[in-house]
């Protein structure tokens, strides 16, 4: 038997659950690549299903954990894509276990990505699943186009940052929150406008606003209502318990919606696209080694982070 490393959760809890545990190496099915992992993205949703288990189809062992960048170790049978050598990227599996807490991962070939050369294994890791998120809420749902407004809660974390980047990518005038230490690298991102939610209520001083992108939740969404033109667009993240009602979108002539992420290789290949082309840059708060999972997501629960955090595996 082959054997890895790999970040276990033997019970759902607090990140001193996160454990390192040798386990059998996973090997490629029909249409299936082995990743060589070399850097996996940490992001709320891994500490959030980590605590309870939440709504993952979780494999056995539980292994947490979606973004990856890593080196194609072996093809199965069908795939013509990649080959053993390739370096890739990805979210595979969304919302069933990926398993990227890992130094391998088996995945379709087809939810993953060639690297964008200009990145880094860490930085790669750092984009499919936030970059998806941004992607898929603002250009896929929202469909979001030159000229518009758009209002983007939690702008300096993982998901914000990026959001800010597709939207200027877009053509579209950008107002980001943000604490106060956190303006000026909102506006090295592109944003017009910046307000700190600690010092100002955003909905007294935002109006006439296309699209809201919230990335932060509790009661942020029923409060955005108000800044949207009508037929204008909310999306929320953290959860449908933060969604307004239908009613309340009614009331204010809105559409609602709560967005998950899906693997996306065509959404990979167009946020590659916008790296390779300078309109969006990966911003990596902190790197841990994999051993050290627990402390990574104890960082996370901080909810201070500038952007993203990484495992380095390799």
């Amino acid at each position: 038997m082959t054997t890895m490393l790999a970040v276990v959760v033997p019970e759902w809890g607090a990140p001193e659950v996160l454990t390192p545990a040798r386990i059998e190496r996973p090997e490629p099915g029909m249409t299936e690549i082995l990743v060589r992992v070399h850097a996996a993205g940490v992001n709320p949703v891994d500490w959030k299903t980590r605590a309870s288990g939440a709504f993952i189809a979780w494999g056995e062992p539980p292994i947490v954990g979606w973004d990856v960048s890593g080196t194609v170790a072996a093809v199965g049978p069908g795939v013509t894509l990649f080959e053993p050598g390739d370096e890739v990227y990805g979210m595979p599996a969304f919302p069933r276990q990926a398993g990227a807490y890992a130094e391998y991962v088996v995945a379709p070939a087809r939810q993953f990505a060639r690297k964008p050369p200009s990145l880094s294994h860490l930085e790669a890791a750092a984009l499919p699943l936030a970059g998806l998120t941004a992607w898929q809420s603002l250009v896929d749902t929202a469909e979001l186009v030159a000229g518009q407004r758009v209002l983007i809660h939690a702008a300096a974390g993982g998901v914000g940052h990026l959001a800010v980047q597709i939207a200027k990518a877009r053509g579209a005038y950008v107002i980001a929150t943000g604490r106060a230490d956190k303006h000026e690298f909102l506006r090295s991102l592109g944003a017009d406008e910046v307000i700190d939610y600690s010092a100002v209520d955003f909905s007294t001083v935002v109006d006439e606003v296309d699209v809201v992108l919230d990335a932060y939740g509790g009661d942020y969404g029923v409060r955005s209502l108000p800044v949207l033109r009508r037929g204008g667009y909310l999306v929320v993240l953290p959860g449908p318990d933060t969604l307004p009602t239908a009613e309340q979108a009614r009331e204010h002539g809105v559409r609602v919606g709560w967005n998950v992420v899906e693997p996306d290789a065509g959404g990979l290949r167009e946020l590659s696209d916008l790296v390779e082309t300078g309109r969006l840059r990966v911003v990596i708060d902190t790197v841990f080694p994999l051993a050290e999972a627990a402390k990574a997501h104890a960082h996370g629960e901080t909810g201070r982070t500038r952007g993203k955090i990484v495992l380095e595996v390799g």
